[in-house]
């Protein structure tokens, strides 16, 4: 098997929308013609790349990235990471981890000084990140979710 960490495109929709369905089974499934819309606003971001994990031709895993500017840091940007999955039955191969290594490497392309991302508060996940460089107890995460639901579903 070959794996290609590579920007996503408009034909990778199914298979992203297939592996944020295992990453929030509860949300509803957004219908294929909005997904289309809104991949069209993604695709025309500045600053935006969702990487995908392309093995022989499936999404096996994703991360979503973002260049913000910046005026503190001597006007060095920051990327926000989000969205990072991997496929149930392609993870421990190694796909998270090369996903966030592309995720640095496209955040020092763009002279990030720092990459962020939340993460869930679980022991096996904070161990994942942990070992891909990031730093757990140096900030505290605090979010409010919108459109009123606990977890910002819309629909």
């Amino acid at each position: 098997m070959t794996m290609t960490i590579r920007p996503a495109t408009a034909r990778d929709l199914s298979g992203l929308l297939a592996l944020y369905a295992e990453f929030h089974p509860d949300d509803v499934p957004l219908p294929i013609e909005d997904a289309h819309l809104i991949w069209a606003d993604i695709a025309t971001q500045r600053g935006r790349t969702v990487l995908v994990a392309d093995l022989d031709g499936m999404v096996a895993g994703t991360a979503d990235c973002a260049v913000l500017p910046n005026l503190t840091r001597g006007g060095h940007p920051i990327m926000f990471v989000e969205n990072v999955v991997v496929a149930s039955t392609h993870r421990r191969r190694g796909i998270g981890r090369r996903l966030l290594v592309a995720a640095g490497t496209v955040a020092a392309d763009a002279g990030c000084y720092k990459v962020q991302l939340l993460s869930a508060d679980s022991a096996e996940v904070l161990a994942f990140y942990r070992a891909c460089g990031f730093e757990g107890e140096s900030a505290q995460g605090f979010r409010r979710y919108l459109r009123g639901s606990a977890s910002g579903n819309a629909r």
